[in-house]
């Protein structure tokens, strides 16, 4: 239906009052190019320097009566806008209550949705310079920002995108497990500050692999979040009553590989020594693992001997040895018997003297700081001390061999390929892999 309705417009006017009087015969000319449905009844009269006009017009729909005076307070703004005009005071179209918007002479008028739009693109600009990987010809620098981006991935992604990254890491399938190659920085279980876990994409896992009608699938042991490598999942209650049996029992063979920073003496052995967790004071205090050997040497260093082992602490044994090396590093492979938490951590860094790169929690005993390394070794990663808290921790599942579940008493063995941070760290420092071994 028709409605008559009386527009008056404030313009924004140069000293020229022939441009002015183009102002509102635009307006009316994009009305027409828009297709809007209105038939004028007044045309604008020559318009004088700040001057107001009347302008009446008959509207055959309401969406073109809404559209005219927010072009005209547009075109306006935009005359403001021009360099080396007179500016002076601007009021915005009057609406049906009588309402006009004032500011003083000299002053831009700020909208609320250019200031919105304004904010919206400074932080994608923003987020977009955080996300950004700066091409530098410095190999250090571009060391550094591989390193930091790869310890970023999978830890803010959709879980139907980490769900599937798992499903294509599959290592092993049969009719009650599944084996996944788990990828560093993701946790298995949820915390505060969590955003994805692989506890919570387990549902999603199990309709990729078994479809929509499947069970959820179930975790059978747990990797901590900065290692990587094989680890299982059971596609039943039952089947995971029976994989936790095992690990139970030390039916499951586990053998991990890590890059350690220093030489094992001697080159294969098994330590023994027992592992009990103890609350670091400090300037940052904290709890870590920590040893609590059974045997002590006496003042003079002559004689060993035997103390009360103390009641919180777990015992703990880990079989090892050395697969290559150089000079200041080396691939060792380790076998824990007992699965006492950060065990492989705490026995190479406290009992062996070997800490594994990039193991910022245990390089020092009392105080949290990123793990220090010599010149030699950082100039061979290419790294600065300073850039050295971003080194994924070098730890490793290889291989895991248990009784088949399914199949009765075949047994099972599956193993993982290394990621290439890994492989990566064991060409700079020139470590080659055993002749059998496949990466």
């Amino acid at each position: 239906m028709a409605a008559r309705i009386w527009t008056r417009a404030w313009v924004l006017l140069s000293s020229n009052s022939a441009h002015a009087t183009s102002i509102l015969r635009k307006t009316f000319s994009h009305l027409s190019r828009t297709g809007a449905d209105w038939v004028p009844r007044g045309q604008p009269a020559v318009l004088t320097h700040g001057s107001v006009t009347n302008v009446r017009c008959l509207f055959k729909s309401t969406g073109a009566a809404a559209q005219f005076p927010r072009r005209i307070q547009r075109q306006g703004a935009a005359e403001k806008e021009t360099p080396n005009s007179d500016r002076e005071s601007v009021r915005g179209p009057e609406t049906g209550r009588g309402s006009a918007a004032k500011t003083g002479k000299g002053v831009k008028k700020l909208k609320a949705v250019d200031l919105a739009h304004r904010l919206r693109r400074e932080k994608r600009e923003e987020d977009v310079a955080k996300r950004k990987i700066v091409k530098s010809d410095s190999p250090v620098l571009r060391r550094v920002q591989e390193l930091r981006q790869f310890t970023l991935q999978l830890q803010k992604v959709h879980p139907n995108v980490l769900a599937k990254a798992l499903k294509r890491g599959i290592l092993y399938e049969d009719q009650e497990l599944i084996a996944i190659n788990k990828p560093y920085g993701v946790p298995v279980h949820g915390g505060p500050g969590v955003k994805n876990n692989i506890g919570e994409v387990l549902p999603i896992l199990a309709k990729m692999t078994g479809g929509m009608g499947a069970e959820p699938l179930h975790l059978c042991h747990r990797l901590d979040k900065e290692t990587t490598g094989a680890m299982l999942l059971a596609k039943s209650e039952e089947s995971a009553d029976h994989i936790h049996h095992l690990f139970k029992t030390h039916q499951v063979v586990k053998k991990y590989w890590v890059l350690c920073v220093g030489v094992p003496v001697p080159s294969e052995g098994v330590i023994d020594i027992p592992i009990i967790e103890r609350e670091v004071s400090g300037p940052q205090p904290h709890f870590k693992m920590s040893l609590a050997p059974v045997f002590r040497l006496s003042e003079g260093g002559e004689s060993v001997t035997r103390v009360r082992p103390s009641r919180e602490s777990h015992q703990a044994v880990t079989r090892y040895r050395t697969l290559a090396s150089t000079g200041t590093s080396a691939l060792v492979e380790l076998q824990p018997v007992t699965g006492v938490k950060h065990q492989i951590r705490v026995h190479m860094s406290l009992g062996l003297g070997c800490q594994i790169l990039g193991d910022h929690k245990y390089a020092h005993n009392s105080k949290l700081a990123p793990q220090k390394l010599s010149e030699g070794f950082l100039r061979r990663l290419g790294l600065v001390q300073s850039k050295a808290r971003h080194l994924p921790l070098h730890l490793h599942a290889r291989q895991l061999t248990f009784p088949g579940v399914a199949g009765g008493h075949q047994e099972v063995t599956v193993s993982s390929p290394l990621p290439k941070f890994f492989l990566t760290s064991l060409k700079r420092l020139k470590i080659e892999l055993p002749g059998k071994e496949e990466p």
